[in-house]
């Protein structure tokens, strides 16, 4: 008996020890919050299920993924922990080395029921701004004042991203910046687009996605990409939240809007709503000279005007999304939007010649009433194949825009003996509407070791409509200006095809695309009793390769080095090609042009960032046909409108650089430089035009206590020149100061706007033949806010708890 049993010690020690011989096994995974997005720095440990014993540890990365490594057999459990929220525990699970690599589904991680018994939120708060392969992500809740202004002013503080007087973005030195919304175009002008963002609350944004150089899904349109993300909450029960913000300058500003979102079981309804009023007051000077061809002033030209604006926004954007099961779910989302605005000027212009004083004078007003009015739809679908990440989504959008604006123009003009010389009375009817409709599908497909493939299709057909009607008042009776009336339709219709594959292994990650679209346009003038008619049609294809690629210099991805390359075009929108003339006053007015060419670009970028905390870039953009703004002088009256040029080489650095110098203050500064080169022909004259600029942004953030925090920002622009426009140097600091309320569920913000006053803009037009352009804006920017936001409603988890167990569930049977 004793034999026996010492025969079966020594078999069991055996078994024992070849249970115990060394494995390779890895484990992987992502961290996620109940909103569906990454858990950045959770601790993720796997532990002896016998004694607790951790065996493996590891922080979970910017994208919430994490590694482990398993060298022994045995019985384990996963444990992940992070602060604000309950800990989470697998069951038990063999690990016995049959499968070298287990991927887990999405491990969901709760808010702390601590916090919540007690009253008490507890919050990790993101960074301002994360990281990806091709992507700067700019969580707009870390910005201290977004609250307290509009999506444009958002916009303004944004590292890399400038807004001009006239509402044009740039990104990182780069214009024709693409501006989509949730994913999808606006289909706007930039003065429509400014308009539209200005009335979006800066409270209803989530994230802003910065993309210099796009992949192949992203439209080819356009230089970089600004995807504006608005707050859709994933929470169980209702949820909401309300903002409102009194501005006061000289004139009176006010943005409010509320954003609901019910989640019961496997139905989510939400919905955003917003007023804006918005008012302005400019101050405009206006400085033209006339010379010889020998080069001598002949006469001259100073116009002051005042303009003032006010404007009513209402909107509201209202959205269902439904699981059909767990893994296809339908949506469908309304938008709609009006702006009933009120414009007027008066101005005084004096025409000089030789002598000091002006030969003449103009007094004029010129009043102008608009209501714009957007209506849109959207139908999506999506179908997850497999809980690995295949997947397929689809969608179809309508979008129509419809714009009135009436426009009143008076002039008299006084000799220098107070003499009224002429009186003229203009009356100018300029609607249009714009029809959109797009549909894509995209597909998506996740391989063996970290790698993706991704293709879609995509069409888009729009329609726009633009009659306008001039006319000259006689004896108080509107007589129609036959000359300068025209009637415009434009078509494009744009189709697409792309793929993309993305492969990522422990410190290189590449990406690869190729997008081909072919466009097909045609524009009608109408004519009249005295224009022709006329029509222009033009179609064409091209390819638009892609690549991004990053490398970790260090184990840890403190250090990375990521480059990138892509093609772009830039089609004319559809108002620069309308030839309507659009008056500032009697001797200045825009025109669109029917013959300009879309615009190619080839764009090159290298970078490299330390953690957190440094960032440097470097970029080389070369176009051809670039569209930019042009002005002349006929019959001493400035005329504007868009024009290519033949060649436009860009070389832009920056860098920028996240300090924490006490555990109370963050600090972000960036600074940008570049070298712009623009040659080309307009109006009988060569081009040739070198221009240097900088740029630097400074961001302080202080938390002074739990409850109070502060904001100072400041931002100075070099003199820059664009193409034609030579703009001169601009700055503008803003602070603001915030205090948490009604047991943290509420904020009050106080804003500080343009301090110092330097955000006006000065512009003059190089290169016009024999003439000579200066204006200055003095908008009015100086301004104080005050702003209340505050979060509403009752929310449960047991929902994201299931997929905690399923998370469980499958670690089991994969690792067995």
């Amino acid at each position: 008996m004793r034999t026996i049993l010492i025969l079966f010690y020594f078999i069991l020690s055996a078994g024992k020890t070849i249970a115990q011989s060394p494995i390779q096994v890895t484990i992987s995974g992502q961290i996620k919050d109940i909103q569906n997005e990454a858990v950045q720095g959770a601790t993720v440990k796997l532990l002896m299920a016998g004694d607790s014993t951790a065996v493996a540890g590891v922080t979970s990365r910017n994208n919430g993924g994490f590694e482990l490594r398993v060298v022994s057999p045995g019985v384990y459990l996963l444990a992940v922990s992070q602060v604000g929220m309950e800990p989470y525990f697998s069951n038990t699970v063999t690990i016995n080395g049959s499968r070298p690599k287990l991927q887990l589904p999405a491990i969901i991680l709760l808010p702390s029921k601590r916090a919540a018994l007690k009253e008490v939120t507890v919050t990790a708060k993101k960074p301002m701004l994360e990281y990806d392969l091709d992507r700067t992500i700019v969580n707009v809740e870390s910005m201290l004042g977004a609250a307290s202004g509009n999506t444009l002013e958002v916009l303004e503080k944004t590292p890399g991203v400038m807004v001009d007087i006239n509402g044009d973005i740039s990104l990182n030195g780069s214009s024709g910046v693409t501006v989509l919304i949730d994913g999808r175009p606006t289909y706007m002008s930039s003065r429509d687009l400014a308009a539209y963002l200005r009335s979006l609350p800066g409270s209803m944004l989530d994230k802003i996605e910065l993309i210099t150089n796009p992949p192949a899904k992203y439209d080819a349109n356009g230089g970089a990409v600004i995807n504006i993300k608005l707050k859709k909450k994933r929470t169980q029960g209702y949820a909401g939240s309300a903002s409102h913000n009194s501005n006061i300058g000289k004139r009176y500003r006010s943005y409010n809007s509320i954003n609901l979102n019910y989640l019961h079981r496997n139905t989510n309804l939400f919905g955003n709503f917003g007023y804006s009023r918005y008012t302005d007051i400019t101050d405009n000077d206006n400085e033209r000279a006339f010379f010889s061809g020998e080069g001598q002033k002949t006469n001259a030209s100073i116009v002051e005007n005042r303009n003032e604006s006010g404007s009513h926004e209402f909107s509201a954007r209202i959205g269902l999304d439904h699981n059909l099961n767990k893994r296809t779910t339908i949506g469908m989302i309304l938008n709609a939007s009006t702006r009933n605005r009120n414009e007027g000027s008066e101005y005084i212009s004096n025409i000089f010649s030789s002598a000091p004083t002006p030969d003449s004078t103009g007094l004029g007003t010129n009043a102008t009433r608009g209501r714009w009015q957007q209506f849109g739809g959207n139908i999506n679908f999506q179908h997850r194949f497999t809980d690995r990440g295949e997947e397929m989504t689809a969608d179809i959008n309508y979008i129509r825009y419809n714009n009135r604006n009436d426009q009143r123009l008076e002039n008299r003009v006084i000799d220098a003996s107070q003499q009224v010389r002429s009186r003229q009375n203009f009356l100018y009817m300029l609607p249009y509407s714009t029809d959109v409709l797009t549909g894509r599908i995209d597909y998506s497909l996740p391989l063996k070791d970290k790698a993706v493939f991704s293709a879609g299709l995509r069409s888009s057909m729009v329609k726009t409509d633009q009659p306008s009607d001039y006319f000259t008042i006689l004896d108080d009776k509107p007589v129609p200006d036959f000359g300068r009336s025209n009637h415009f339709i434009y078509h494009e219709d744009i189709h697409a095809a792309y793929v993309n594959g993305r492969k990522d292994w422990k410190r290189f990650g590449l990406q690869l695309g190729l997008r081909w679209e072919y466009t097909a346009t045609k524009g009608d003038q109408l004519g009249n009793q005295q224009v022709a008619a006329s029509s222009f049609s033009r179609d064409y294809h091209s390819l638009f390769p892609s690549i991004a690629a990053s490398y970790k210099l260090d184990s840890a991805g403190q250090q990375v080095i990521a480059l990138s390359y892509s093609r772009r075009i830039n089609r004319p929108n559809y108002q620069q090609l309308n030839p309507f003339m659009f008056f500032v006053d009697q001797y200045s007015y825009s025109v669109g042009n029917p013959l300009l060419l879309p615009a190619f670009s080839n764009r090159y970028e290298i970078n490299w960032r330390y953690k957190q905390l440094l960032t440097i870039r470097f970029g080389i953009d070369h176009q051809t046909d670039g569209i930019a703004s042009a002005t002349r002088m006929e019959n001493k009256i400035q005329i504007s409108g868009m024009e290519n040029f033949a060649i436009r080489d860009g070389i832009m650095a920056m860098a920028m650089l996240n300090l924490k110098p006490a555990k109370w203050w963050n600090l972000s500064y960036n600074i940008g430089v570049g070298r712009f080169v623009t040659k080309g022909k307009f109006n009988d004259q060569e081009i040739d035009l070198l221009n240097y600029s900088w740029r630097t942004q400074v961001q302080n953030q202080c938390r002074i206590s739990d409850t109070w925090s502060a904001e100072l920002f400041g931002t100075y622009q070099a003199p820059w020149l664009d193409y034609q426009r030579f703009v001169h140097a601009r700055y503008w600091v803003n602070a603001a100061i915030q205090k948490k309320v009604l047991k943290n569920k509420g904020s009050v913000k106080l804003n500080l706007e343009d301090i110092f006053r330097g955000m006006g803009s000065a512009e003059e037009s190089r290169g016009m033949l024999n003439a000579y352009s200066y204006r200055k804006s003095i908008p009015d920017t100086r301004r104080v806010a005050i702003s209340f936001n505050y979060n509403f409603g009752k929310e449960t988890f047991s929902r994201k708890r299931k997929y905690n167990d399923n998370a469980a569930d499958e670690l089991k049977e994969r690792a067995q």
